[in-house]
């Protein structure tokens, strides 16, 4: 077994994103339903931002219901003062993210991957930048959180992915928790050789891993020029191609 513990991202991975998103929006803004591509861009721009270190995620979570709401003030001509813009933008942001913990859309294949990884022996951890607990309930919700031993989300860290303190952290965190001796997997030290980081993001999920000697599979499931392939040791278009790598 070339890998011992594999790493899987949460968003575009294993939970699909942009129902999810649609799904919270419309339960935050339910006034708006026709907004929902203006709030989809600014959140995109800025966690895309994110990615090359220009904002914290934790920044980003407060970043874009502000100036999203700023905008659809200005779309809508609703008129509201500067405190009606604030009061607006603290209902929206806690409205959104109560709303984005009960999201739980799978991306196809999802479920069955795991299990089938879990029954060749791999052990499962789940890595992603977000809000620890509003995660760890979507991934309960859906019915997949019992297959992960743990999970190492960045706002429970202090570290977004891609910082390399993120993969160290993760990797330190499995090996401090060796304690089954029954197990051949966990009663040796898991190398970063011997570590796979799986996801979508070219930028935090692959090249972060690659940088802390991480191997690398990323998936590919929506074909884009700004995230050129080559740089991972694996490349899947799906995720059950997965178990043809592993």
């Amino acid at each position: 077994m070339k890998y011992k513990a594999i790493f899987i991202d949460i968003d575009d991975t294993l939970l699909d994103y942009v129902p999810c998103c649609r799904e919270a929006y419309e339960a935050a803004m339910p006034e708006h339903p026709e907004l929902f591509d203006v709030f989809f861009a600014i959140s995109g721009r800025l966690f895309s931002e994110a990615k090359h270190g220009l904002h914290t995620i934790a920044e980003v979570m407060d970043l874009y219901p502000q100036e999203f709401v700023s905008r659809m003030n200005e779309l809508t001509a609703a008129g509201l003062t500067e405190a009606e813009l604030q009061e607006r933008t603290e209902a929206f942001k806690h409205a959104f993210r109560a709303a984005w913990g009960e999201t739980h859309t799978l991306v196809e294949g999802s479920k069955e991957t795991l299990e089938a990884l879990r029954n060749k022996g791999y052990r499962l951890f789940a890595a992603s930048n977000s809000f620890g607990h509003l995660q760890r309930r979507r991934l309960e919700r859906a019915g997949i959180l019992s297959y992960f031993e743990a999970t190492f989300i960045s706002m429970d860290i202090g570290y977004d992915k891609p910082d390399i303190r993120f993969f160290i952290h993760a990797l330190d965190a499995v090996n401090q928790t060796n304690t089954d001796r029954s197990c051949a997997n966990h009663s040796e030290p898991v190398l970063p050789h011997e570590s796979l980081m799986v996801g979508d993001s070219m930028t935090t999920d692959i090249l972060g891993a690659k940088a802390a000697g991480w191997g690398t599979c990323f998936f590919n499931r929506r074909p884009d020029e700004s995230q050129p392939s080559g740089e991972a040791d694996y490349e899947i278009r799906s995720i059950g191609e997965l178990l043809q790598i592993l």
